[in-house]
């Protein structure tokens, strides 16, 4: 308990220095969440260009496609919000030898690269996000339940997890490579596969963001429990387990990482 409420002191510590930080700078704040207005504005209008000459896409509608497509920008959100300092690992911090200080300080090293930045600019990812679901949902037909809410609020941190998870062990390929934020990119844009349903998809590709790199669990398979109803123990349960599973393979890298790690620079 004693270190629960350590960390979370310290994270809200480094939230509010990041806080301050950012508000020296409103102008960039401003332009980054009119920017993601902008794109998600823009992938909005393809869809709705697509569907102007397509009814269905694999049987699903376009109010269901928006939906996943809302969907998946909340644990997306999320990860952006809080975790999104891994990228820096992979991209700089460990090649300009700039990663020695979190060795050099008495916290977790992983913990502290994950809450020492705030990306404010998410907050439009999320606010798009929660937009598209509240729009879409009520009129689409679902039955709800006590079970089936539950679950839909249960899976959204479980679906970040898989977003951190993934980053996390990219990231830490940077402690053996130097530098690793191609990698992490190229493993990171498999979720645009998972605003859409996996059915349009052919097998190949269905597997790989099923079970290799398992994005369509961050919102397709969670999205059909919610409207459909169906199979719940896989489209959330097995959501819940890689999330897990790939979180625990992070540290696991990311500690293996750690112990190889040598510093670099001038």
């Amino acid at each position: 308990m004693k270190t629960l409420k350590r960390i979370s002191r310290m994270h809200r510590i480094f939230i509010v220095q990041e806080l301050k930080r950012m508000m020296e700078y409103k102008g960039d704040f401003i332009v980054g969440i009119i920017g993601f207005l902008f794109a998600q504005a823009n992938n909005m209008l393809f869809l709705w260009l697509i569907f102007r000459q397509i009814p269905n896409l694999a049987g699903w509608s376009i109010k269901e496609i928006l939906f996943i497509y809302g969907f998946s920008l909340i644990p997306k959100g999320i990860d952006h919000l809080f975790f999104d300092n891994l990228w820096a690992v992979g991209h700089f911090l460990v090649q300009k030898g700039d990663f020695d200080k979190y060795l050099t300080r008495p916290v977790n090293t992983l913990f502290h690269v994950m809450v020492e930045k705030l990306q404010i600019d998410a907050l439009g990812e999320l606010l798009v996000g929660i937009a598209m679901v509240c729009i879409t949902l009520p009129s689409l037909t679902v039955e709800w339940s006590v079970q089936k809410i539950l679950l839909a609020v249960l899976v959204i941190p479980f679906a970040t997890l898989i977003y951190t998870g993934i980053k996390t062990i990219t990231a830490a390929i940077a402690f053996w490579t130097k530098k690793s934020g191609n990698i992490t990119y190229m493993f990171y844009m498999v979720n645009e596969f998972s605003k859409y349903p996996v059915k349009i998809y052919n097998s190949f590709v269905r597997n790989i963001i099923t079970y290799i790199i398992p994005f369509a669990f961050t919102a397709y398979y969670p999205a059909e429990y919610i409207l459909k109803g169906e199979n719940p123990l896989f489209n959330i349960g097995v959501c819940v387990l890689i999330s897990i599973v790939m979180m625990t393979l992070g540290i696991i890298v990311w500690n293996k990482g750690i112990r190889a790690y040598e510093s670099a620079g001038s």
